[in-house]
Parts: C-alpha cells; sequence; structure tokens
C-alpha cells in the first residue's frame, strides 16, 4: 500500500521542517515548498494526497495559494497561520480549505485533522471512481459508421455553448447523446438538469422550469428555484420538448432570448446562464404545422441537429451492446459470467427492434435472469417478447 504524500507550504524554514519531522515519523510521505510559486509548480508536476499552507507568506499569499491549488488538485487543503482569527478561518473555508490550524499547532489536533483529511480525500476519489463508473454504463457503445459519425459531431460541438436538438425514436439513447455533450464540454464540473416535459403535467411545467414565489399558487407553502436556476452555469436537458405546452413554450423562448427568467408569482427578472440542450422523438416541423410547437422556438433549439438512429438502422452494434449490457447486469446480480452462442447472437440480430437500445437492454436483462452459464438461440426465440412466454 502506498504512502499518503503531503507537500507542506510555509515560508519558515523552521516550521518545514518541525512538521516534515512529525509527518514522516508518521510514515507519511513529505515534500515542502517555501513559498506559494514553488508550492504550484510542485502542484502542476506532482501529485499530493494532502496540502498544508501557511496564510502569511512573501510572493504570494496564502489564500491565492489556496484557488489555485483547488483549480489544480483534487487534494484537500488545510490552512495554518499565527495571524489569524475567526473570520480568516471561515474565510479559508468559504474558499473551499477543509479546516484551518493557528499557530502554535496543537500536535494531536494536527494530526487528527491530517488523517480526517485524508480520509475524505479518499472517499473523493472513490466517489470520483464510482461515478466514473457510471458515466461508463451510460457510454455509448458501438462502432457502426452512424455511431462514428455522432461521436465525431459530440467531439465538435461539445466544446462550444451551441444548442443542440437531438431527435430519434424512443429508446435510442438520445439521453446519452445529452450527456454526452455535458461530459466533455467546459460546464461538465457544473450541473447537468434532466427534465422530461412528457412526465410533467401541463400546469406544473413552467413552476418545474422557472421556480416559483411563496404563495404563488395554493400549494406553494415556500419559494422554489425551478431547473433553470439550478443548472445554472451547466446544462439543462429538455426531453420530450415536444410535449411541452405553448405557454412554457413561449417563457422558454424568452430565456433563450434575454438569458433571464422570472419565478411564478415573481416579478424580479434572475440572470441565468446555462446551455440548452433539447430532445424529441417527434417531428417537430409536422407539430409546428398543426400549430403544437413555435417555430421561433425551434429555430433557437436547433442550431446543430443530431439524429440518432435506430437500432434498426446499426444493428452491427447489437453484440457489443448485448455483451456490454450482460456483463453489467450479471455483475449486479452477482452471478457467474454468461455467454452469448454464436446462434443467439445472430437471432438478436434478426429481430426488428421496436424498441431499439433500451428493448435490447431489458430483454438481456430478462435473459439473464431466465439463462444458465450460455445463451442459446431457443432462449432467444422463448424470451425475447414477454407474449412469447
Amino acid at each position: 500500500m502506498s504512502q499518503n504524500k503531503i507537500l507542506i507550504i510555509d515560508d519558515e524554514r523552521s516550521i518545514r521542517r518541525t512538521l516534515r519531522d512529525i509527518l514522516e515519523y508518521e510514515k507519511y510521505e513529505v515534500d515542502d515548498a517555501e513559498d506559494g510559486i514553488q508550492a504550484i509548480e510542485k502542484l502542476e508536476n506532482q501529485t499530493y494526497d494532502l496540502i498544508l499552507c501557511d496564510i502569511k507568506m512573501p510572493k504570494m499569499d496564502g489564500m491565492e495559494v489556496l484557488e489555485k491549488a483547488l483549480e489544480i488538485s483534487d487534494a484537500p487543503v488545510v490552512m495554518i497561520s499565527g495571524h489569524g482569527n475567526i473570520e480568516t478561518a471561515v474565510t479559508a473555508i468559504k474558499k473551499g480549505a477543509y479546516d484551518y490550524i493557528a499557530k502554535p499547532l496543537d500536535l494531536n489536533r494536527l494530526l487528527v485533522t491530517v488523517r480526517n483529511a485524508l480520509d475524505k480525500g479518499t472517499l473523493l476519489n472513490e466517489t470520483k471512481r464510482l461515478r466514473k463508473k457510471v458515466l461508463d454504463t451510460g457510454k455509448m457503445i458501438g462502432e457502426s459508421e452512424p455511431i462514428t459519425k455522432i461521436r465525431n459531431m459530440i467531439e465538435r460541438v461539445a466544446p462550444t455553448d451551441a444548442r443542440v436538438l437531438i431527435t430519434g425514436e424512443n429508446g435510442t439513447g438520445k439521453e446519452l447523446v445529452a450527456k454526452a455533450l455535458h461530459e466533455n464540454s467546459d460546464r461538465a464540473k457544473a450541473p447537468f438538469i434532466e427534465v422530461n416535459c412528457a412526465a410533467i403535467p401541463s400546469e406544473l411545467i413552467e413552476s418545474q422550469l422557472f421556480g416559483h414565489e411563496k404563495g404563488s399558487f395554493t400549494s406553494a407553502h415556500k419559494q422554489r428555484k425551478g431547473d433553470f436556476e439550478l443548472a445554472n452555469n451547466g446544462t439543462l436537458f429538455l426531453d420530450e420538448i415536444g410535449d411541452m405546452s405553448l405557454k412554457a413554450q413561449a417563457k422558454v423562448l424568452r430565456a433563450l432570448q434575454e438569458n433571464k427568467i422570472t419565478r411564478v408569482g415573481g416579478e424580479k427578472d434572475i440572470d441565468v446562464n446555462v446551455r440548452i440542450l433539447a430532445a424529441t422523438n417527434k417531428n417537430l416541423s409536422e407539430e409546428i404545422k398543426k400549430g403544437n410547437f413555435r417555430e421561433d422556438l425551434y429555430h433557437r433549439l436547433s442550431v446543430i441537429i443530431i439524429e440518432v438512429p435506430s437500432l434498426r438502422d446499426r444493428k452491427s452494434d447489437i453484440p457489443l451492446l448485448a455483451e456490454h449490457f450482460l456483463e453489467i447486469i450479471t455483475s449486479k446480480m452477482a452471478r457467474p459470467p454468461l455467454t452469448f452462442s454464436e446462434e443467439a447472437m445472430q437471432e438478436l440480430q434478426n429481430l426488428h427492434w421496436t424498441g431499439n437500445v433500451r428493448e435490447l437492454h431489458n430483454v438481456v436483462e430478462r435473459l439473464a435472469i431466465l439463462c444458465d452459464k450460455e445463451i442459446t438461440s431457443n432462449d432467444v426465440i422463448t424470451f425475447a417478447h414477454p407474449l412469447n412466454q
């Protein structure tokens, strides 16, 4: 097991030496820097598990070092100072420091803080690992030409703030495209808020999107921020936007034009900085002709259009998708690995898949539950559709 590595930043050599002796005695690996500039150089070139940083230093103030360190490193930062007070401590914590310790240093307090900060760092790293695992389970799988084109489009469009309209049948994975656009953008660390416009009653969609003030309607017992505010500096994904009411469409249009929203029952304009991604399984051109969708909103949303293909148009991806789903599902079920026979995989490719990737996932899950060791073509024929059982 590797040692935790700690960086000490202090302009007093005696303090650095004392901290080094204490921490090395506790079996930590220690590095030090005599000022903020040297510390930032080290942080850019090495990885640390914890940073101990003095506040009053020449060349670069400790608070500035804190801000830069949090941009460069994931390590918790503990501020130390002989000149501080409660106000200084509060400021340091607000800026993102894990803790604040006053000089002269109390040995027990120091070691407890170090251990707790390292435990927090370990927990954060584990959370990131699990988050990555979740993202991996939701990534787009496939090597077909249509999927390759979508990946290339995401790579070009994601770094911009361009609005994207994602179209395609139900179950094709439109939400995965939206998440990929967000995760590969400069807004990736900010919120990704998803709203299913079809699942929210028309009388509640405005409150959901724009929030409401206390007392604005019967059940509005307290003020509520809407999804536009919650997604500020991040991405708002309006799924099934073709089902949004015309009244709500008008408010969304205003938000896109002015980057401002007003809560239901409120009068104050609220500035918002949100990237909008939208998706629909409807033909919006037809909906415009029917008077169900605003043409001006359509043009605002469709700077870039990404059409997600049906599974029927990318059957060569079915083996990759099926194997991917099977691995995830059997892992969650904590059961021995299953395999598909060649004939079973061919049978999967022969099916029509009206429900697209979502239907394939459900079928693989059903097969994983009902089959043992190897999934055969007969298993696929028998269990692929619930009506056959």
